[in-house]
């Protein structure tokens, strides 16, 4: 038996099929997978998300403390409730884990990913050696993610006045304090949405509301098609501590300037980022009856191997599509191995759906 959130007796109460995810027991699907993905994309849905970690980082050296943790420049949130998502790194120049960072009144508000919750919690507590600061895990709170383009305004619909408003003029990427809960309008699924971290003794009927009020829960299972179809990655597979953001398509986080900002990793992605070979990570749409999984061998003619990280058939483009590491000189064409065969795919910037619009 994995560990359980406030939600589990609602989960089995509204038919979830359960399973293991990062030693907890969460609802992969409430029967089917494909519409739960296709009400978030028209609609909305509700997502129970209380296996992720929320860590407060205050004290007089917390902005000094997590300059050097992350990638990404704290220093960039100039004001209270701006958000900026970076990765944490060892210093090989590998992701110990990414995650979403806020300013708030008190300091920094982190939320990390639950499969790595053991190791990050150690890394941030060595990495705090030397410097004035105080992390605290919050695992009083829980956390709902109420995604599509009609999330916030139904939303808006089920709470009181001073949360009504802030839904209404939160800005993208911004959390904001209000009472005791903390709304941010930030997801994981390619469309605009709300995540909602609030005291555990209050999500069972805040959860209960807005399924009664016609939001439907939505399962891992569509979580996982939705962000691999916005092109977002997926920490143990299409990025882990033996890989370099550079290969991850996450160089965009990186605050290279200043240039006196030594981050932990600095020196290994200096090193990387003069390479003219390094892999890079792709998006591959298969035009052809088949399904593209992880760690399927991606071929490309004359220039060498590579490998599918995460793949799936995608609701939205009726297809199968993946994300895939691959040699820098890939071109728009390759093959993926299924079962002995080979297929063609296209190659194609790892975005495929965004806010509801097809891209590729």
């Amino acid at each position: 038996m994995g560990q359980r959130t406030p939600l589990y007796a609602q989960h089995l109460a509204l038919g979830a099929k359960m399973v293991d995810f990062g030693g907890w027991d969460m609802p992969l699907h409430y029967g089917s997978q494909v519409e739960e993905h296709q009400q978030v994309r028209r609609e909305c849905g509700v997502f129970d998300v209380s296996h992720m970690t929320v860590i407060d980082v205050a004290g007089p050296q917390a902005m000094l403390y997590l300059q050097r943790l992350l990638a990404n420049d704290v220093a960039r949130l100039r004001h209270v409730g701006r958000a900026l998502y970076s990765t944490m790194l060892n210093e090989r120049g590998g992701v110990v884990d990414d995650l979403i960072v806020y300013l708030t009144d008190w300091g920094y508000r982190l939320v990390v990913n639950a499969s790595t919750h053991d190791k990050d919690l150690a890394w941030l507590h060595a990495q705090a050696d030397g410097f004035h600061v105080e992390i605290r895990e919050r695992a009083e709170l829980a956390m709902l993610a109420i995604q599509g383009p009609h999330a916030r305004a139904r939303t808006a619909e089920l709470v009181d006045q001073p949360r009504a408003a802030l839904i209404q003029d939160l800005k993208p990427f911004h959390g904001l304090v209000q009472g005791d809960w903390f709304i941010a309008r930030t997801g994981y699924t390619g469309e605009d949405g709300l995540e909602i971290i609030l005291p555990a003794e209050q999500i069972t009927g805040f959860f209960t509301e807005l399924v009664g009020a016609g939001i439907p829960p939505i399962g891992l299972g569509a979580r996982d098609t939705l962000r691999l179809e916005a092109g977002l990655n997926l920490y143990g597979q299409d990025m882990s501590e033996e890989v370099s953001p550079l290969s991850s398509n996450l160089g965009w986080t990186i605050a290279w300037e200043p240039t006196a900002r030594e981050f932990v990793g600095r020196a290994a992605l200096e090193r990387q980022k003069s390479s003219d070979d390094l892999p890079r990570l792709v998006g591959l749409v298969m035009e052809e009856r088949g399904v593209l999984r992880a760690h399927q061998v991606v071929r490309v003619t004359g220039v060498g191997d590579g490998e599918i990280t995460s793949g799936s058939f995608s609701p939205t483009l009726g297809k199968s599509i993946a994300l895939a590491r691959v040699p820098a000189a890939t071109g728009e064409r390759a093959e993926v191995e299924i079962r002995g065969k080979w297929y063609p795919v296209r190659v194609v910037q790892p975005t495929f759906v965004r806010n509801g619009k097809v891209l590729v």
